[in-house]
């Protein structure tokens, strides 16, 4: 098994910044994605950012530009720089691992989340 711990949510005003974190222990796997997701109320949760084993980046139309995702292997992390912070980014993150086997991904963990909310 393998359980995500993530951190750095809170309040910020608009145009702030936030660094997210999620730390994967257990069962890691030697080739695996990690990423954020986020659901607002109301709405549909949906993918902020992932990150591939090959570094490869995705990110969220809107959130282009202004977050950034890093992942550090030596300690199965990945991080979202949150920057230029805008009332809609406001949700409940939740860092996202899927393992590899090498064909493809053979599962999907999820972290209990982390909230953060843009207010002035």
């Amino acid at each position: 098994q393998v359980q995500l711990v993530e951190s750095g949510g809170g309040l910020v005003q608009p145009g702030g910044s936030l660094r997210l974190s999620c730390a994967a222990s257990g069962s890691i796997f030697s080739i695996y994605a990690m990423g954020w997701h986020r659901q607002a109320p109301g709405k549909q949760r949906e993918l902020v950012a992932r990150i591939t084993g090959g570094e490869r980046t995705i990110y969220a139309d809107s959130v282009k530009g202004r977050f950034t995702i890093s992942r550090d292997n030596a300690k199965n992390t990945v991080y979202l720089q949150m920057n230029s912070l805008k009332a809609e980014d406001a949700a409940v993150y939740y860092c996202t691992y899927r393992p590899s086997n090498g064909l493809g991904y053979v599962a999907d963990y999820w972290g209990q989340g982390t909230q953060v909310t843009v207010s002035s």
